[in-house]
């Protein structure tokens, strides 16, 4: 990696809550962690320290996150640029000079884009079944429409890599749908195209991710078309995409941690929260446990 994927903790001392007052450039829209900009020709992603759950952003930002989130994106849209083109043009803040007005908060968490019309389906390939999967399985034996075996036990790898879409929605959750839905929404031949790269995509990761002592049990992808064509967009293989697994934690049965913001997930689980009204500040020593989750999963990746 170059030298400005350092993501070492002495590196980058700023939590950026949000890039507004450093970037001249109208913004077009503000995410739970992301801002986007428009440039004319391209747009300008920037990717703060933010950090959500149920659907709210919490206090205070988590430091090194964006940087994570930015720079592995940036990793694996190269390493994967052989299987599906994507809508990377740089990462480099200095090709903005006069756009950016503290280059150095910035450096690691800025990414130029082709503009590409948004397909509004998330494609979520999954490896093992757990999480939202599992749930759906334990309630009616199927996900998303696919007829499973019965007997399965939580966290068991399917033998083959299984696409399960969901229905992309601005306001609230996206809906997990059918394949043939995807197909009623989309076009045959566009779902059957998206099905097979993001299955392609996951393997890739997925086999790479071993040689890591990392387990990728799902993730999920955004799609979109510039001049008909088919480029991978947003974020990829990220821990805000992605549920990663260290191996040595792998088993059958029971709620594996993952490398992500779990911290802040079981902090909440015991704070008495009732994830309906605003919540307190996260503790420091949440904040920083999670901060470490982040730039370990890229550490262990990525250099």
């Amino acid at each position: 990696m170059n030298a400005d994927a350092n993501l070492n903790a002495e590196h980058s001392p700023y939590a950026v809550a949000t890039t507004v007052d450093y970037i001249k450039a109208p913004l077009l829209y503000k995410g739970k962690v992301r801002e986007l900009y428009d440039l004319g020709e391209h747009y300008l992603i920037a990717v703060t320290d933010r950090i959500s759950a149920f659907d709210y952003v919490l206090r205070p930002p988590v430091p090194h996150k964006g940087d994570v989130l930015n720079q592995l994106s940036r990793f694996w849209f190269e390493k994967t640029a052989h299987i599906q083109k994507n809508h990377m043009v740089h990462t480099d803040v200095t090709r903005l000079s006069g756009l950016v007005t503290d280059p150095d908060k910035l450096a690691k968490r800025i990414m130029v884009t082709r503009k590409a019309e948004r397909i509004d389906i998330e494609c979520v390939v999954r490896g093992y079944i757990t999480g939202g999967g599992w749930r759906q399985y334990q309630a009616t034996g199927e996900i998303n429409g696919h007829k499973l075996p019965q007997g399965m036990r939580k966290n068991e790898r399917f033998a083959e890599p299984m696409f399960t879409p969901a229905a992309k929605n601005d306001v609230g959750h996206d809906e997990d749908i059918s394949i043939e839905r995807m197909k009623e929404l989309v076009g045959e031949e566009l779902t059957d195209k998206l099905a097979e790269t993001s299955k392609r995509l996951y393997q890739f990761a997925h086999d790479y991710c071993e040689t890591k002592g990392i387990i990728l049990a799902d993730t999920k992808f955004e799609f979109g078309l510039i001049d008909g064509e088919i480029v991978l967009i947003d974020e990829v293989f990220t821990p805000d995409s992605s549920r990663f697994w260290a191996k040595e934690n792998y088993a059958l049965d029971i709620e594996i941690d993952s490398m992500d913001k779990e911290p802040v997930r079981s902090y909440l689980a015991q704070s008495g929260w009732d994830k309906n009204s605003e919540p307190d500040e996260l503790p420091q020593e949440v904040v920083e446990a999670t901060s470490a989750r982040y730039r370990e999963i890229y550490s262990r990746l990525a250099t």
